[in-house]
């Protein structure tokens, strides 16, 4: 489940951040101020990732990993439904890039916050090859799909209840305890 969750976020999210300069395009936006609105979502990830370690102070794993996907799916998803004004738009787009740089790090610290650091590598090999696999062909199915869906708007909606799917089985990450032998 948590495989699941962290590749519908991948998903959601390496769609959403090779897209948003389309987006911006198609509701016309100069190229200068859609990559101005990039750049600035990804100042926002390293702003996010300065954030984290706190965040995982005052949270616990799933409650953690629900929300960040969560607000993955609603940040998309007010990038989806809001056209204007270009100042706004900025700050959605810088915050999408604080919760893209959450995400990273919960990725990278999901195997120990369940498991603890016995088998790191492996666990996270298997846990993250979905998840980069996602990732690796968002780009192109993102630009494949926004055709046919009518647009890059309608793309960012279909991106934000991938996302949201992704909390939802956020809540189903929890490990099992080892079963005992009789």
């Amino acid at each position: 489940m948590l495989a699941a969750t962290l590749t519908l976020s991948a998903f959601a999210m390496y769609a959403a951040v090779i897209t948003l300069v389309p987006l911006f395009l198609e509701r016309g936006y100069t190229t200068t101020q859609a990559a101005w609105a990039l750049g600035l979502g990804g100042a926002g990830q390293t702003l996010g990732r300065t954030l984290y370690a706190t965040l995982a102070r005052h949270t616990g794993t799933i409650t953690r990993t629900a929300t960040l996907v969560g607000l993955g799916g609603l940040t998309t998803a007010a990038l989806a439904f809001t056209p204007s004004p270009y100042a706004l738009l900025v700050v959605l787009s810088v915050l999408a890039g604080i919760v893209r740089g959450n995400l990273t790090l919960l990725q990278a610290t999901a195997v120990t916050d369940r498991w603890g650091t016995a088998h790191y590598g492996r666990l996270s090999g298997l846990l993250g090859a979905p998840a980069h696999a996602a990732a690796a062909l968002a780009p192109f199915a993102g630009a494949l799909l926004a055709a046919p869906l009518g647009g890059y708007a309608p793309l960012f909606a279909l991106l934000s209840a991938i996302a949201t799917a992704g909390a939802i089985t956020a809540f189903a990450t929890t490990p099992r305890p080892p079963r005992r032998s009789p």
